[in-house]
């Protein structure tokens, strides 16, 4: 039933920084999980964070290794709205971001297959050398 719509994606230099943003359309927002995942060619899609809804148990967000430091996910529940701060980025970081939520899976599982009762149609982060 939830719409997410993606964007603050672009191109930016190894060291850079971006915010992306991802806005739902449900009033119901609070209540899903939201991931963060990622895309790159030729490769198969990977979690990169993920932060709970109010009405799960367990640490409130999870980060892939490979950002742990460099990025923070936040959310707004007040404007249906989760963000993925991305800091010192690195050209690994290229892919496509894409917006995920779940209302009945926690992040303790978001980087399973399953995860993901809906999704954006993702924004392009490219960092460049």
């Amino acid at each position: 039933q939830v719409q997410l719509v993606e964007s603050g994606g672009g191109v930016v230099q190894t060291g850079g920084s971006l915010r992306l943003s991802c806005a739902a359309s449900g009033r119901t927002f609070s209540n899903y999980a939201m991931g963060w995942f990622r895309q790159a060619p030729g490769k198969e899609r990977e979690g990169v964070s993920c932060i709970n809804s109010i009405n799960m148990s367990g640490d409130d967000k999870k980060y892939e290794d490979s950002v742990k430091g460099r990025f923070t996910i936040s959310r707004d529940n007040a404007k249906n709205t989760v963000y993925l701060q991305m800091n010192s980025l690195k050209t690994e970081d290229t892919a496509v971001y894409y917006c995920s939520a779940d209302p009945l899976i926690s992040c303790v599982w978001y980087q399973e297959s399953h995860f993901g009762a809906a999704w954006g149609q993702g924004t392009q982060v490219t960092v460049s050398s």
